[in-house]
């Protein structure tokens, strides 16, 4: 199937051909021509496949059909809410590309981080295709700059990041301020519980499609993994970029400030690098992607946040720095590499407090990442993956079942020191175990003491009457009642006033 055969109009293909597209991906294929109709869409698939393409082509064959108010002023039809101000940006770029010969409508994007004049400016003038961060959108909205009372079509892109970033209560808000009447279109790399939830208060009957399973990797991209100490990590880092191999690097830090502290190492290093985060202003950020973008800096240090709008191509390497939270993010950020179908490299980096992320990793996408062999001085030797097939008496317990020898220190049930022992001497196994036998008079210092002619571990037994402890002596864990005289005037006790 062509771009000429999903029954957009020849302005649109056009501009398509023009950069160079005649095949759509998987997943422009299919939401193409169920948005044409009209429907909602949940879409997901991988980073890098062609999201963008897939809703801004029908949302400009909508809007070409259906005029708005040719003056200025008019309110948009189309808004697509993005989680950064990089992603923001950039979609705000396709929809001016894709609709260069539609010269009838207006585009604007806003974001926060830069002065609003201009943005506002823009919306005075009218626009078709409002593209916005939630936090900027509702604040131009309570300045009375923006009104989402003729909204057409929705669209939140990267909408599972969105709620990571803690926008939910944004986006619902903004719902609430457009038409019920509306098209929603929905496109995400992975989508959790909480973004079905969501899509159920936000969808009508929509066409599902899933274009590669949740947590899934690109398979074009070859990955590695090094086991690296953190204090080697530096060094490693500066090896890699070396390689010549290396055209254009997006490394990835968990940290702003390590971001900008990997900058300074590389830079003595004679490797031209530059960071991007969200503490840079926005003026910053757009200098640095622009020198990234033209290849004058060939790496980029990024935090992931940041780093969800960076579309650029011919990125050779991915590098993460340090191993990602979750399978989802690791998804995200090698899928900056090889798009558009090109092929690419990932490293990541893994020093022995993030082994359990890697084996995370391995887990929820389904792969066996290769262990790099080479830089033995700096590597150490990757662990064995412990096996987690049920045996012995445990029931599903790892390998060997429930443990019956001594615990560890002999802090735990009754292992250690005290496994030996007759019941009676054993330390007791929680804090009201222990108080009750302070309180019994069987262990003044916090162990059960066992007494003469009691059962080897057992505690005598109250003689049920008034008073009477378990130690044999009347009162002896009661304190002596006091009676308090008041004053026959006031009711209040008797006693000096202060």
């Amino acid at each position: 199937m062509k771009f000429t055969e999903l029954g957009l109009i020849e302005p649109i293909v056009r501009a398509v051909a023009d950069k160079g597209y005649t095949v759509p991906s998987p997943i422009q294929a299919q939401a193409i021509p169920a948005a044409l109709e009209g429907r909602d869409v949940l879409g997901t698939a991988q980073t890098g496949t062609g999201k963008t393409c897939a809703f801004a082509l029908p949302i400009l064959d909508r809007l070409s059909e259906r005029r708005g108010n040719p003056g200025g002023g008019r309110a948009p039809r189309a808004l697509v809410l993005a989680p950064t101000r990089e992603l923001a940006s950039q979609i705000f770029d396709s929809f001016v590309g894709y609709g260069k010969y539609l010269k009838q409508l207006r585009h604007a994007v806003v974001f926060g981080g830069v002065n609003q004049r201009k943005q506002v400016a823009a919306m005075r003038a009218g626009v078709d295709v409002l593209v916005a961060t939630p936090g900027r959108l509702l604040d131009l909205i309570n300045q009375g700059h923006i009104d989402l009372s003729r909204i057409e079509v929705l669209v939140l892109d990267e909408a599972d990041r969105m709620l990571d970033m803690g926008f939910i209560h944004d986006i619902k808000r903004v719902v609430e301020m457009i038409p019920d009447e509306r098209q929603t279109l929905f496109f995400s790399a992975t989508v959790s519980g909480e973004i079905r939830r969501l899509t159920q208060t936000l969808l009508f009957e929509p066409v599902v499609i899933e274009t590669a399973p949740e947590s899934t990797t690109v398979e074009l991209i070859a990955q590695r993994i090094y086991m690296v100490e953190k204090i080697n990590k530096p060094e490693m880092l500066t090896r890699l970029l070396s390689d010549e191999s290396v055209d254009r690097a997006l490394v990835f830090s968990k940290t702003k400030y390590g971001a900008d502290k990997l900058v300074k190492a590389l830079r003595k290093s004679d490797i031209h690098a530059d960071s991007i985060h969200g503490d840079k202003s926005q003026n910053a950020r757009t200098r640095a992607m622009t020198r990234f973008k033209a290849g004058s800096t060939k790496v980029m240090i990024a935090t992931d946040i940041a780093a969800r709008g960076i579309d650029v191509d011919n990125i050779t390497h991915v590098i993460n720095y340090d191993m990602p939270i979750d399978p989802e993010t690791y998804v995200h950020r090698i899928g900056r590499t090889a798009r558009a179908g090109a092929s690419g490299i990932a490293i990541s980096m893994c020093d022995r407090d993030e082994i359990g992320k890697f084996r995370s990793i391995e887990r929820r996408a389904k792969i066996q990442i290769e262990v790099g062999e080479d830089h033995e001085d700096l590597t150490f030797e990757a662990p064995q993956q412990r096996s987690f097939s049920g045996g012995g008496g445990g029931g599903g317990r790892r390998s060997g079942g429930r443990r019956n020898g001594p615990s560890r220190g002999g802090s735990r049930g009754n292992g250690g020191e005290y496994a030996n022992k007759p019941a009676g001497e054993r330390k007791p196994k929680s804090k009201n175990a222990k108080r009750a036998a302070r309180v019994a008079g069987d262990a003044p210092s916090g162990k059960y003491v066992s007494k003469p002619g009691t059962p080897a571990g057992g505690k005598k037994k109250l003689s049920g009457k008034p008073g009477v402890t378990a130690a044999g002596k009347p009162g002896a864990h009661k304190k002596k009642a006091t009676t308090v005289k008041k004053s026959k005037k006031t009711g209040y006790p008797k006693g000096p006033r202060a």
